[in-house]
């Protein structure tokens, strides 16, 4: 489980945290069923690698969640103040402790709600251009939680990428059209179906932009291609 800084003149966006500094105390809330058959390792919080790599936590402008599930926003409580935003239905969903999320929430989380104004994109009905430049789009994507979202990052020399969550685990899932495993998705999908075709969405749309970049949350050879925060270009 990773996050991805994105940088850019009018403010910096973290693409989800991964796990934080407190995810042991953290997991221990969820239910037991899902502790019996989850196992995880934790490297270095997004926090600490950033510190690390000598960055102004001032230029963070807000933490864009793909989804709200507990591996995506362990490390908020990292970040004190610093905006997260999400839909009006993934807000409810946190509000309500929707499943997936931890048995105790936190407390103290500046949540900031955006909708989608903008114009289609990509096939998709309707977008949100968070800098009004076309360089971070953000599409509707429920199916894994209700508010879910795909979002697109195109860097100044033209690299394209597309955050998609959980919408699959691994790049096979895209090249081979093969989805979650099926208690995977009965267990963690609000709407299976709609699952389906946001794959389905991103499947046509990879066919019409090879040069795409697909990034699944849990496939750690698309981050493995990203550029280190040291070697980082900002977006324009």
């Amino acid at each position: 489980m990773a996050g991805a800084l994105v940088r850019h003149p009018q403010g910096d966006l973290l693409i989800d945290t991964g796990f934080g500094r407190n995810i042991e105390q953290q997991f221990q809330t969820m239910p037991w069923r899902v502790r019996a058959i989850t196992f995880y390792s934790l490297w270095q919080p997004a926090v600490d690698q950033l510190m690390a790599a000598g960055y102004d936590q001032k230029s963070l402008r807000a933490i864009l969640l793909t989804h709200s599930h507990w591996d995506h926003v362990s490390g908020l409580p990292d970040f004190p103040g610093v905006p997260v935003w999400v839909t009006p239905q993934e807000h409810e969903f946190i509000k309500k402790g929707g499943n997936g999320q931890f048995g105790k929430p936190f407390t103290g989380i500046r949540y900031e709600e955006y909708g989608f104004e903008g114009a289609p994109y990509l096939g998709y009905p309707s977008s949100r251009d968070v800098y009004g430049d076309g360089s971070i789009v953000v599409v509707p994507a429920p199916g894994h939680t209700p508010g879910g979202v795909i979002i697109f990052v195109t860097l100044y020399k033209g690299t394209r990428y597309a955050f998609v969550g959980d919408l699959v685990w691994q790049m096979e899932g895209f090249t081979q059209r093969e989805e979650r495993p099926w208690i995977t998705r009965r267990e963690a999908d609000l709407n299976e179906e709609g699952t389906r075709e946001n794959l389905l969405r991103m499947v046509a749309i990879k066919e019409r932009l090879p040069g795409l970049l697909i990034v699944p949350a849990h496939e750690m050879r698309a981050f493995a291609e990203m550029p280190r925060l040291s070697q980082a270009t900002e977006v324009q």
